[in-house]
């Protein structure tokens, strides 16, 4: 049985076929529109349309309708419990009924616009716009548009069906033409629902509609949304459709003009038609990412990348991308100045807004991007957004991921591009924003690699603060070096004087510092970069590695010509030490790396992983115990030598001395939470000395 829809009072059904319109045609009907929008209604300043200070009005009736005797309708059972569920659960926020009745008035003025470009028989009476009126005296909110309106054989078809969509019909019908299917993509709705949230706030609702095609009557039609609907003939009506709310009590913050223009511009603010609020223009900046890259200025950049961002800063980078297949995306992105988190900010919610053909569905989208990205600000407008029936909420499912593939993979790619156009701006953004890069490679395992190529350090080859990739030091490391070599030091200085860095020195071997807590980990979820591993220099690995290269080269571990202990008296010595320095140690070897220190710790716990399971147990006073790790001792320095021979006149201050050994080498590696522990034993040793 076919129902009455009262969809069509906001979808705008176009009832038959229209003929197709030519490529020319729709684009000088665009060109007559655009231009007429900035002929005595508006501005254009800096990229921005602005309205001049004398009101508009899009819509106005010489006459107020006069209404004739109509029939009353009853809503089916089913209708009625489903208009329930549209007006009391099925949007999470009641400010966007705003959003749908604009939506809609969209959907008509686009549908009038493409049928004007075919048909010299159209009426067109006022300008394109849609005008909103807020009379706080009789509590009522009015949605006016000058649109394709309604006849009676639409309303006959559609009236009082819920989730009937003339728009989605009228997309099929466009589509089906290769000559008005890029004209249908300009179209919104999809679901016949929108019209039916203006029940959220309003206990009636009156609309008075007239088609724009010849010969049309009009009519109104109103309902309490309760049980029934009156449908009447009317005199008076222009063409187009108006919709007059009757406000609930508990909606009354929705009669204030402020209020409603902020929600104006949260979800409508690009919609392509001029919308005024008690005739003041509301949408006053253009939809950028529609535009050709080449057509934007740099001013128009900042202007909309500071509306969009709500931030004062101006953007570091700029990106406009556009693609038709596989999905469709127009999307303009940016990259700011500034890290709000490094200035002490709490974390930030993700910066892009998600967008619909210039209608806001998600603002701050946590789907779109991964979550490392956080950082960049802008929109991205999809037509193929697989939408719930509330246009709030993303469905999951594969195309949603694959939009956020693209997209990912699109910005890495353009970050990437500007570190070869420019390395020392990309250095001053990776400054900002390297942490969040760094944070992008430990959790982003689809694009890790490419990330990777992001990352920037220091490295000893090279001036302090002077960076370069991991791209750039596998280039210039020499033929026969197999490994990429870190090292997680505080800051440079404590690097190059690390004993642990010494035997590279030696060895001429370019090393990466790393002085941010999350590099230890970067390192350690990335493990290799172009068939290269990456080894910390305090690592048992590169111990093997030092060893191999000095086999390789016929080296000494150490100078020569230092007096060294016997293999004997070095296996006495590493026994007893092993013996008297505790639980901390599980061996006691003779190094094979060159170094100029008397003993090093290898083999031992990591220290970013110590901080971090300090955090878990709430950084509590209490000292981390370490685990147990390998000390490794230089048998040609004289600390070693001396230990030996003291040893056998005075085991206790030996044991002392040892003791100090093992604390010198946990600092050295970062390991020693309190070094205050040791003061004690360290005046001791001093005071045996000078005595």
């Amino acid at each position: 049985m076919r129902q009455l829809s009262l969809r069509s009072t906001c979808s705008r059904l176009l009832g038959a076929a229209a003929p197709a319109a030519s490529p020319v045609h729709t684009r000088q009907a665009a060109s007559r529109f655009s231009g007429s929008l900035l002929t005595g209604n508006a501005k254009r300043t800096n990229g921005l349309v602005l309205p001049l200070t004398r009101s508009v009005r899009f819509y106005t009736a010489d006459k107020e309708p006069a209404v004739q005797s109509g029939e009353k309708h009853e809503f089916k059972a089913e209708t009625k419990k489903l208009l329930h569920i549209v007006a009391h659960s099925l949007y999470s926020q009641r400010e966007v009924f705003v959003r749908e009745l604009i939506s809609n008035a969209s959907d008509a003025l686009e549908k009038l616009r493409q049928l004007q470009t075919t048909s010299a028989d159209v009426s067109s009476e006022k300008p394109l716009g849609i005008d909103i009126s807020i009379d706080a005296d009789s509590k009522t909110i009015t949605f006016q548009d000058t649109g394709i309106g309604m006849n009676a054989e639409e309303l006959k078809e559609n009236l009082g069906t819920i989730a009937r969509s003339g728009s989605k019909a009228y997309i099929e019908k466009m589509q089906s033409s290769d000559e008005t299917k890029d004209a249908a993509n300009t179209i919104v709705g999809q679901f016949g629902v929108g019209f039916y949230s203006a029940f959220m706030v309003g206990d009636k609702i009156t609309v008075y509609t007239r088609s724009a095609k010849p010969d049309s009557e009009g009519y109104c039609w109103d309902s309490d949304g309760l049980g029934s609907y009156t449908l009447s003939k009317a005199d008076n009506v222009p063409v187009g459709t108006k919709i007059t709310i009757s406000v609930k009590d508990d909606a009354k913050e929705f009669l204030d003009k402020d209020k409603l223009s902020e929600i104006i511009k949260k979800y409508s603010n690009f919609v392509g038609f001029p919308i005024s609020v008690n005739g003041e223009k509301v949408n006053t900046v253009e939809a950028l990412w529609t535009k050709s890259k080449n057509s934007i200025t740099e001013e128009e950049h900042k202007n909309f990348y500071r509306f969009i961002s709500h931030s004062w800063d101006d953007p570091m980078y700029n990106l406009v991308y556009q693609a038709d297949g596989p999905l469709s995306i127009r999307s303009i992105l940016y990259a700011p100045s500034k890290n709000p988190e490094e200035m002490g900010f709490e974390r930030t919610k993700p910066g892009v807004n998600l967008y619909s053909r210039k209608v806001l569905i998600m603002p701050n989208a946590e789907k779109l991007l991964p979550e490392w990205l956080r950082f960049i600000k802008g929109v991205v407008d999809s037509e193929d957004l697989p939408l719930n029936l509330s246009r709030e909420l993303l469905q999951n499912g594969p195309i949603i991921m694959r939009l956020k593939s693209i997209m990912a993979s699109r910005i890495i790619k353009w970050l990437q591009d500007e570190a070869n156009k420019d390395p020392v701006k990309y250095g001053k953004f990776f400054k900002e924003f390297g942490v969040y890069v760094k944070e992008g490679v430990c959790q982003d395992t689809d694009n890790q690699k490419s990330i990777a190529k992001l990352l920037r350090f220091e490295v000893s080859n090279k001036e302090s603060k002077e960076l370069v990739s991991l791209d750039e030091y596998v280039e210039a490391m020499p033929e026969k070096q197999e490994h990429i070599y870190f090292f997680c030091t505080p800051n440079r200085k404590v690097g190059i004087d690390s004993p642990y860095y010494e035997p590279f020195k030696k060895h001429n071997i370019n090393v990466m510092f790393l002085h941010h807590p999350l590099d230890e980990f970067v390192m350690g979820r990335l493990s290799e970069f172009n068939g290269k591993r990456l080894i910390s220099v305090d690592s048992k690995e590169a111990g093997e590695a030092l060893k191999k290269l000095s086999d390789e080269a016929g080296e000494e571990a150490a100078d020569s010509s230092k007096t060294v202990l016997t293999k004997e008296e070095t296996d006495e010595l590493t026994a007893w030490m092993r013996d008297n320095m505790g639980m901390q140690v599980k061996d006691v070897k003779v190094s094979d790396r060159y170094m100029t220190y008397p003993a090093i710790v290898v083999d031992f716990e990591s220290p970013a992983v110590r901080r971090m399971m300090k955090m878990m147990a709430g950084n509590t006073d209490e000292p981390m115990p370490l685990s147990p790790c390998t000390v490794e001792i230089n048998p040609r320095d004289p600390v070693i030598s001396g230990l030996f021979a003291l040893k056998g006149k005075d085991e206790e201050l030996a044991r002392k001395v040892a003791m100090q050994l093992l604390d010198n080498a946990l600092i050295a590696a970062g390991l020693l939470d309190n070094p205050q522990s040791m003061l004690k034993r360290l005046n001791e040793i001093l005071a045996a000395t000078v005595n």
